[in-house]
């Protein structure tokens, strides 16, 4: 992950800072210690406050339930392209009440 990180800084800059959750689900101490070695500040969704962030976190939060505790994935790219035929119709499409009954992407 940090490689990855590496090569997208060097080519495009590195951001201000990256914004996460700071509970158990976040364990990344290099990844932590390696951003503030190159001045990268880290921004936390405060705990129990998914309203900050609510889109990730309902896709996250019915992602498990709805397709990857059903699915067998045999590669990455298989894994990514089921994902990605799940996420565009879930963000483009699919009627959400807590916006209205529009889609995310609107």
């Amino acid at each position: 992950m940090l490689a990855a990180l590496s090569e997208l800084f060097q080519r495009h800059g590195p951001p201000d800072h990256i914004r996460s959750d700071n509970d158990a689900g976040f364990t990344a101490n290099s990844l932590r210690d390696w951003l503030g070695r190159i001045g990268v500040k880290r921004l936390y969704i405060e705990p129990g406050s998914p309203w900050e962030n609510g889109d990730n976190y309902s896709f996250t939060g019915k992602l498990p339930d709805e397709l990857l505790n059903a699915e067998i994935f045999y590669t990455l790219t298989e894994a990514g392209l089921v994902i990605e035929r799940r996420r565009i119709p879930y963000n483009t499409i699919r009627q959400h009440s807590s916006r209205g009954y529009q889609p995310p992407a609107q």
